[in-house]
């Protein structure tokens, strides 16, 4: 597996990556990754194989990304030269999909390529999306993560289609479930039980819509409810975030968490009333799946989404919850509006998405899929 994104790096790619190879098998299991902190101490009790670069782009070189893709071909090569490899996989098109299908024609291993949504709408026309399209028409399988994604690897890219699998991401159940206790984490940000909260968790980036939940807020507190909000990652907009709440004298109803440790996650999940992450299309940056939205489900939480990009995948509106034009604040107020005073209606998507979880969700379900495509090129 070649990939720049690896835990302990945040983010739902990260941990999906993770999910799926310590499931595909030990030592045999061979990761290409960055080295980042806090790698070593994550990777000494590590099931795969973990070897660590240093990969960082360099301004004063053209292409400045050169040194990143010469060192991951490097030891691709080598180690599909020296271990017994049967298939090679990459985190995605670029830079990692391309070292990929260079690695396995050399050596005549098979490539499975991940395709997530929003790389594939970013790199404009020019010679990276050129790159990217030649990567994806000549794996030997994409794996996308959504119907949407797969949608725009054919239109977009060019893709064929039979090369093109569905490969959901997963959650894992038994962490994220009902039931969990949330007395101390209520009583950490002043709530009672009796208190209207919201959730998002994600990167803070525009894209996701956190700044509209916030001006929602506002509009919800004004028609008298009881109501707070609480935010759960980094990212570059936590100051915009900050001063919108100010701004709209919301400042003590948002909680801006920052990062929460592996156990209270699932626990927080559970201590909200609805979980929202209203995502919208910024210049062709869209959300392609929603890990958070497998989360808050396998949690039994009902959740609103925005109808931008590959959300429809993760969640079936008005069956575990809700989706809304990201742009529009006042669909926004609505939809909040109706699962929070409808506790009832609520509760029923939440069971719903729960099941539709437990059966179309799991890491083993995903994780036999890989291993099937794998077998077949073998």
């Amino acid at each position: 597996m070649i990939t720049e994104l690896f835990l302990p790096t945040k983010g739902g790619t990260a941990v999906s990556f993770d999910d799926d190879f310590r499931r595909l098998g030990g030592k045999e299991v061979h990761i290409i990754t960055a080295d980042v902190p806090g790698a070593k101490d994550f990777d000494r009790e590590h099931p795969n194989s973990i070897h660590r670069l240093i990969l960082r782009r360099r301004q004063w070189i053209k292409p400045e990304s050169l040194f990143i893709y010469s060192k991951l071909f490097l030891m691709s090569f080598w180690l599909a030269l020296t271990q017994r490899v049967v298939a090679i996989f990459a985190g995605r098109a670029l830079p990692e999909g391309l070292i990929a299908l260079i690695t396995g024609r050399l050596t005549g291993r098979p490539v499975l390529v991940y395709a997530h949504g929003e790389e594939l709408t970013s790199w404009g026309r020019g010679r990276k999306f050129q790159a990217m399209c030649f990567t994806m028409r000549r794996a030997d399988w994409i794996l996308s993560n959504s119907d949407h994604t797969r949608d725009t690897l054919i239109n977009l890219l060019g893709v064929e289609s039979q090369r093109i699998v569905l490969t959901y991401p997963t959650v894992d159940e038994n962490r994220f479930r009902p039931g969990l206790p949330v007395a101390d984490l209520l009583d950490s940000i002043g709530l009672t039980e009796n208190t209207k909260f919201i959730l998002s968790v994600g990167r803070l980036q525009r894209r996701k819509g956190f700044d509209n939940v916030i001006r929602a807020l506002s509009e919800l507190l004004e028609q008298g409810m009881d109501i707070h909000y609480s935010l759960i990652g980094i990212g570059d907009d936590f100051d915009y975030l900050q001063i919108l709440a100010k701004d709209l004298g919301v400042a003590d109803r948002v909680h801006l968490l920052g990062h929460v440790s592996y156990e209270d996650l699932p626990r927080w999940y559970n201590a909200c009333d609805v979980f929202a992450m209203p995502n919208r299309d910024i210049n062709g940056d869209t959300e392609g799946f929603g890990l958070v939205f497998l989360e808050a489900a396998a949690s039994g939480k009902p959740a609103i989404a925005g109808t931008a990009g590959g959300t429809g995948s993760a969640v079936v509106d008005g069956e575990t919850g809700l989706r809304v034009n990201g742009e529009k604040e006042e669909d926004i107020v609505e939809a909040l509006t109706r699962l929070l005073c409808n506790p009832a209606e609520a509760a029923e998507m939440g069971r719903k998405a729960r099941l539709r979880v437990i059966e179309n969700f799991t890491h083993v379900r995903r994780v036999d899929q890989l291993r099937e495509l794998v077998l077949k090129k073998e």
